[in-house]
């Protein structure tokens, strides 16, 4: 990972979302004594006529610059309080592409959780969606709904309805130990305790194609035994931190979801096959960004010595 007193980096776009995730990021920049990035990229729109000559769109150059510029403004004055230095980026050329290449030198990326509809919808559009995947540092992804909620009490971290701390979806597997790892050191440093949840899917109504019966039983034994070795892996380098497992029944996505109402963090990794019983996929990393409605990270694979002694743990 990126050394602590690297940036923090936020897109902006002026949508609601991204205004959301600047003032969270601005928090996180001054609680790490970390400069924070504005960043603000944009595409020149494309046209195509009836022939297959394809141009740029007709545009006044300098109201475009003018208006980039102005956001960026405001966006530095949104957070001028806080008193963490600001840097700024404004840059033409795809979104996702610049904030990926500049992610490798920083240690957190931080995007809301829907860029559409902020100026002209051209600067980060969906890039919430492409940029986790391919980050060289965890991103944190801030929906619109705490976005709201925190320029209205601005601090929500702090309101009672967050009791739960901060909790990390695992299956078992690296890249769900490598985001442990730093679920368990953001716990730490906001000092609140870690919960680490393994979500197994019912069993319900699954017998009737399964090829040979199976004793649900027995599994979810096994299940919870790996879930307790990594917990106990995770103690060993955390010893002070307060760390509980749960196994919980129903869809890792739905209940990281409901996790996200009521933690300050819900972290995950992102790709998590090859843990037991694949219980934590990429893909929920991707439904829970979707629709959480708390501040959620997406750790992507990393080096660390402390992945050394992991238990290696498959069902």
């Amino acid at each position: 990972m990126n050394a602590p007193d690297a940036e923090i980096i936020v897109g902006v776009d002026g949508s609601e979302q991204s205004l959301g995730a600047l003032h969270w990021a601005a928090r996180e920049a001054r609680r790490r004594g970390a400069p924070l990035r504005v960043v603000t990229a944009y595409t020149v729109p494309m046209i195509g006529g009836s022939t297959f000559d394809v141009g740029y769109a007709a545009f006044d150059d300098a109201a475009m610059n003018r208006a980039v510029e102005d956001l960026v403004a405001d966006a530095r004055r949104r957070v001028a309080e806080l008193d963490v230095e600001v840097r700024s980026t404004v840059q033409a050329g795809d979104p996702s592409g610049v904030l990926v290449d500049l992610s490798r030198d920083a240690q957190l990326l931080v995007l809301g959780s829907r860029g559409r509809g902020g100026f002209i919808g051209r600067l980060l559009g969906s890039v919430s969606t492409a940029v986790p995947a391919h980050a060289h540092c965890p991103v944190g992804i801030i929906p619109l709904q705490w976005g709201t909620e925190y320029r209205v009490h601005e601090d929500v971290s702090r309101r009672s309805a967050f009791v739960d701390g901060v909790t990390v979806g695992s299956d078992g597997s690296e890249h769900a130990s490598a985001a442990m790892l730093w679920a368990a050191d953001e716990a730490e440093q906001l000092g609140v305790p870690l919960t680490v949840v393994c979500a197994a899917p019912s069993d319900a109504g699954t017998s009737a194609w399964l090829p040979s019966p199976v004793d649900f039983d027995d599994l979810r034994g096994e299940v919870r035994a790996a879930l307790d070795a990594c917990v106990a892996w995770l103690r060993s380098h955390f010893p002070t931190l307060e760390i509980t497992g749960e196994l919980v029944d129903g869809s890792p996505i739905d209940v990281l979801v409901e996790r996200s109402a009521r933690n300050q963090l819900v972290v995950t990794g992102t790709r998590g096959r090859g843990g037991f019983a694949g219980m934590l996929l990429g893909s929920t990393s991707q439904g829970v960004l979707h629709n959480c409605t708390g501040p959620s990270m997406i750790v992507p694979g990393f080096q660390d010595p402390r992945l050394s002694d992991r238990p290696h743990v498959a069902v």
